[in-house]
């Protein structure tokens, strides 16, 4: 599924495989998107929707709009991304409460790819750590921007193995209700209310959704999740504009999974039913934008967010656990609780010239922040109102401050090249309260060049490659282990990507081969916490996507990806040989859409090839709780989907899932137990503009 859109050469505006859009629906949407007032809700775009946007990156780009979004009918936006060429989510749970992805290879979980709201970090701590806390609810999002190569250098650190961009909704005029319910107990209702002025040139919206359901294996949980928008035009050249969002989600979820008996005995209990995990955030955008002339704009975005996470989690007796054959628990009670503060800005400086009598789009960015971080440790006295000692207190922080510049020169009407340098300077420090305020602090700065090219090989097909120096900085609980500054680098990365992508007809197309060259990775695995203590040292990952794109007649389409990994390995250290943990070596898609009338339908395949849970790349499954050890190989699977929607009206459209259509039973992850991949499911809903 998924087709990433692109413009040609000037004569030509193409459609690069990976969807099943029709390009005439995707042009539609994305003129609909614009007249929604992109223009005085300025925020910033990964990609863009201009004409060209998409030729002029020098990396492989994927775009799923509103309406690919409402033919996958997601969960969570992780159920989106998984059909992404290159990117392997490791759902724990299927709303994907916690972020787990990894992208060409990386291993899913960690640090190395960057997750963007309107382009702003969403992760709780891009440098104090925990960046897995908070991830976007799919019922806010309209388009998803993924961005690889060295185009992603411009927007921050962990651009390693790329950047994902969640645009939000901005409402049309008047008010849309959707609803669904589903497997599980699922209920889900979502409402989005906008209005402008009659001159169209101010607008407010609101977003609002409220979710529960039981959850497979009976994961429930409650979610809220508001977002409200206005925005301005100020005269004809500047316009403002304002977000802010409050979500909150009380899951009955757990870093456990089951153990080895219960998983080939077919359990679909949850291994922790006492355990909570409980979220919340409140975040505040402010954009503005001013073009001074055709050829000079400044773009700006103020923003702040603070994020809650409370994990409370019951003791185990280990002893009594393998007895059992499942998880004992004692009546002790703790709770890993943490809060994360984050403010920041980020403007750009956009100026077209004629320097060297060439064409030259030249940009030039400034970003600073800083984050902070309470973390408590409770041991529950009182565990029907959670209240306790708290006998580890550790506050993170970290100011940081980059500065970008490129400058994309127009050879000729064929050939364009973008170099570019990013430098990012950061300072981290550690204060732990129940150590007499014992503190520690540790700072680094990272060059980081680029340079990228884009060459029309003919009107219809397109070259693009680039190279790039990525990083993903070590965090404070790694850089300052111990109240000691552990002489950590960074985790550096050398990164090359070449790629075709066209149009021909009715046939899309896109290949790209890359490289991901580490001096430095850590890998923070199931098996060892010492290993996130040191420098892991020199690992490789090389591979291929392809997408492919065909409009057949009466009304289908077809598309599939394929993403080739067969080099993610260590190359130094003990583990030497030994392939990533989570790093799959195929990933793959494939897609049959049919479209009559009123009438949409789509069936999916998604394959995700065998993986190691651990870098000692250990291959069976262990068969207890002992130690809290786990790695094991992960078996292939195949799930299939079928998604269809029907127009009844202007007004109304129903629309139903069958999630697993086989009912394939499949290890997603593994992390003290076997976690599950959700059974066949079913869903209906409706959507209903007043």
């Amino acid at each position: 599924m998924l087709r990433s859109p692109v413009s040609a050469h000037p004569a030509l505006a193409l459609a690069v495989a990976v969807a099943l859009t029709p390009l005439s629906a995707r042009a539609a949407d994305s003129a609909a998107a614009e007249a929604r007032g992109s223009t005085w809700i300025p925020v910033i775009e990964v990609i863009g929707r201009a004409e060209d946007s998409v030729a002029r990156q020098t990396g492989t780009v994927v775009i799923l709009d509103r309406e690919d979004i409402e033919v996958l009918l997601p969960l969570s936006t992780e159920d989106a991304l998984r059909r992404v060429p290159g990117i392997n989510t490791k759902t724990e749970e299927e709303t994907a409460i916690v972020s787990n992805i990894g992208i060409r290879g990386l291993s899913a979980g960690e640090a190395k790819s960057l997750i963007l709201e309107d382009g702003v970090p969403v992760a709780p701590g891009l440098f104090i750590g925990n960046d897995r806390y908070f991830n976007p609810r799919i019922q806010r999002v309209e388009r998803i921007e993924v961005l690889k190569g060295s185009a992603s250098l411009r927007y921050g650190p962990s651009t390693i193995g790329g950047v994902v961009n969640f645009l939000t909704k901005t409402p049309d005029d008047g008010v849309l209700v959707s609803g669904r319910v589903g497997s599980f107990s699922t209920r889900e209702l979502t409402v989005e209310a906008g209005g402008s002025n009659p001159s169209g040139d101010a607008f407010a919206g609101v977003v609002a959704t409220h979710a529960r359901g039981d959850g497979f294996m009976d994961r429930g949980y409650e979610m809220v999740d508001v977002m409200a928008k206005a925005g301005t035009a100020i005269g004809e050249r500047q316009s403002v504009g304002f977000k802010a969002s409050y979500y909150e989600n009380d899951a009955n979820i757990s870093y456990r999974g089951l153990l080895l008996g219960e998983y080939l005995a077919g359990s679909t209990r949850n291994p922790a039913p006492d355990d909570f995990y409980l979220t919340d955030r409140k975040a505040i955008d402010l954009n503005h934008r001013i073009d001074f002339s055709d050829a000079l704009s400044l773009s700006t975005v103020v923003y702040w967010s603070e994020t809650s996470r409370d994990y409370w989690r019951y003791n185990v007796d280990t002893a009594a656990s393998n007895a059992a054959g499942r998880w004992v628990y004692t009546d002790t009670l703790t709770g890993n609780n943490r809060s994360f503060e984050r403010y920041g800005i980020d403007t750009r400086l956009r100026l077209d010239h004629g320097l060297f009598g060439r064409d030259n789009q030249a940009e030039f960015g400034v970003r600073a922040f800083r984050e902070e971080s309470d973390d408590r440790r409770i041991r529950a006295t009182r565990a029907q109102d959670r209240t306790g000692l708290n006998d580890r207190h550790r506050a993170d922080s970290a100011n940081s401050l980059a500065l970008y510049a490129q400058n994309r020169i127009a050879i000729d009407d064929r050939l364009a090249i973008t170099p570019g340098l990013r430098i990012e300077t950061y300072e981290q420090k550690r204060l732990v309260l129940t150590d007499n305020n014992a503190t520690a602090r540790t700072s680094n700065t990272e060059f980081l060049p680029g340079i990228g090219a884009t060459w029309w090989v003919t009107p219809s097909a397109q070259l693009y490659g680039g190279a790039y120096r990525a990083f993903a900085p070590a965090s404070n609980g790694v850089a300052l282990d111990g109240l000691t500054d552990q002489q950590l680098d960074a985790e550096r990365s050398t990164n090359l990507e070449m790629g075709l992508r066209g149009q021909r007809g009715q046939f899309g197309y896109e290949l790209a081969v890359f490289r991901m060259d580490f001096s430095n990775q850590v890998v923070t695995g199931n098996t060892d916490p010492n290993l996130s203590q040191s420098n892991a040292g020199e690992t490789l990952h090389q591979g291929a996507e392809l997408a492919l794109d065909y409009q057949l007649t009466g009304g289908f389409s077809v598309s599939g990806n394929l993403t080739w990994v067969p080099t993610s390995r260590f190359e130094t250290g003990e583990n030497r040989g030994n392939r990533i943990p989570y790093s799959p070596k195929l990933l793959g898609n494939l897609a049959l859409d049919y479209t009559n009338g009123a009438f949409r339908g789509a069936l999916l395949a998604h394959y995700r090839g065998e993986q190691f849970g651990d870098e000692t790349n250990r291959r069976d499954l262990p068969g207890d709780a002992a130690g809290g050890i786990w790695g094991g190989l992960m078996p292939s699977y195949t799930v299939f989907d079928a998604t269809a929607q029907y127009r009844l009206s202007d007004a109304i459209t129903l629309f139903g899932a069958v999630k697993n259509l086989t009912d394939k039973r499949y290890i997603t992850g593994l992390r003290q137990g076997i976690y599950v991949g959700p059974e066949r499911s079913f869903e209906i809903g409706l959507r209903y503009r007043l």
